[in-house]
């Protein structure tokens, strides 16, 4: 990755760039998030990367805009964004409807 990573610069008593999982149900997982702020002329593109999955978002806003609200803007894109990718995971390991080895094919 280019430019500059979030880590730097975060107060210690905030822990934006550590996010409780919100599926995981009782207390959660704490997930660690890399904040990368590029700057594009007056926009700046910011990247969140979920550490432990390695998904990553990007939005590009103007680089007049609160640092706390890109972070904020990001991480809401990335929380959704894993959400659906959960989802999808669940649906891969649904069982079929129907019974036994077969193609997928259409019947007529």
């Amino acid at each position: 990755m280019s430019g500059r990573a979030a880590r730097f610069g975060v107060p210690p008593d905030r822990t934006h760039d550590e996010e409780t999982d919100p599926k995981d149900g009782a207390g959660g997982v704490r997930r660690e998030i890399i904040f990368e702020f590029t700057p594009i002329g007056a926009s700046v593109k910011v990247t969140a990367v979920d550490v432990t999955s390695g998904l990553e978002v990007s939005v590009v806003a103007p680089s007049s805009a609160a640092r706390t609200e890109l972070e904020r803007i990001a991480l809401q894109k990335l929380r959704y964004m894993l959400g659906r990718k959960a989802d999808k995971d669940i649906d891969r390991k649904k069982p079929s409807d129907r019974e036994g080895p077969g193609g997928g094919g259409i019947v007529v």
